[in-house]
């Protein structure tokens, strides 16, 4: 699981109702189920309007991969890709399919497999990269949906606002039901403009770096299937793969500490005689 999601969200939200609470004001008093449902009930609604229904529910099976971890190392991927590739070159193309049983990505074992079955380079880089762009494609309706969810938010808020300034104003002959109503309607807006600014936009963001990543993986099995078709050595090939792989961490300085002071050799003490001097 991407821990980083959910701890984003729980800072968010709990420095906003910490922030509440430093201020003098109650925790309850932002916490509105009638405000939550216009707003979060309004743009559920507004998102089904806009998207067809197979998109909708593509784009709601996608948003598991926020929360989930990413499949691979790619540092581990380009490994295995080296590994083939030596397999190959010793035992030939037919051994691929065997390790295409046992790959657990679904683009590598398609690539292995179209590999063994004899397709040249230029016939299996346009089967992959074909795929390629039918998985981006599939992959466009989960972003979208969030940045317009980001969209339609904040406005549903201020029309919640409106709605409960509207109730306000038929209660003015009750002047103590005034003040309650009022921060009860502007509950609405904070619910619109926070959900768009600390969830269904910075969501959005996350899913579209996920999927640039899952991209940039591809990238790397499809360049490292057409490279074992084309018969490259081992060594060129990893040193190919290499501009798939995100750059090393730098090299930690050294720690700053006290300068030990150079040992000082010890003199000897102990002084030696003057030798006579000749003639005496």
């Amino acid at each position: 699981m991407d821990a980083t999601t959910v701890f984003g969200i729980l800072v968010a939200v709990g420095c906003i109702l910490t922030g509440q609470v430093l201020e003098g004001g109650h925790v309850n008093s932002i916490l509105q189920l009638t405000a939550a449902l216009i707003v979060l009930g309004g743009t559920f609604g507004a998102i089904i309007t806009q998207f067809p229904l197979p998109e909708l529910m593509n784009a709601f099976r996608q948003t598991k991969f926020i929360i989930l971890a990413g499949r691979s190392d790619r540092h581990i991927l380009a490994k295995q890709l080296v590994e083939l590739s030596r397999k190959s070159r010793r035992e030939g193309l037919l051994v691929l399919e065997a390790e295409a049983g046992r790959a657990t990505d679904p683009f590598l074992r398609q690539g292995l497999l179209a590999l063994v079955d004899g397709n040249d380079l230029v016939h299996l880089r346009a089967l992959l990269d074909t795929t390629m762009e039918r998985d981006l494609q599939a992959s466009e309706p989960g972003p979208k949906m969030l940045e317009a969810a980001g969209g339609y938010a904040p406005t549903i808020g201020i029309l919640g606002a409106v709605l409960g300034l509207i109730h306000v104003m038929e209660n003015l002959s009750d002047p103590a039901k005034l003040g309650s109503g009022i921060a009860v309607a502007f509950v609405a807006t904070v619910y619109g403009v926070g959900s768009a600014n600390l969830l269904f936009l910075p969501l959005a963001q996350k899913l579209r770096m996920k999927i640039a990543n899952d991209l940039r993986r591809k990238e790397l099995i499809m360049e490292g299937i057409c490279s074992i078709q084309e018969g490259i050595n081992p060594q060129m090939l990893e040193k190919r793969l290499l501009s798939f792989l995100p750059p090393p961490k730098p090299p930690k300085g050294p720690k700053r500490g006290k300068k030990k002071a150079p040992a000082r050799s010890r003199k000897s003490t102990t002084r030696t005689r003057p030798t006579a001097r000749a003639g005496r």
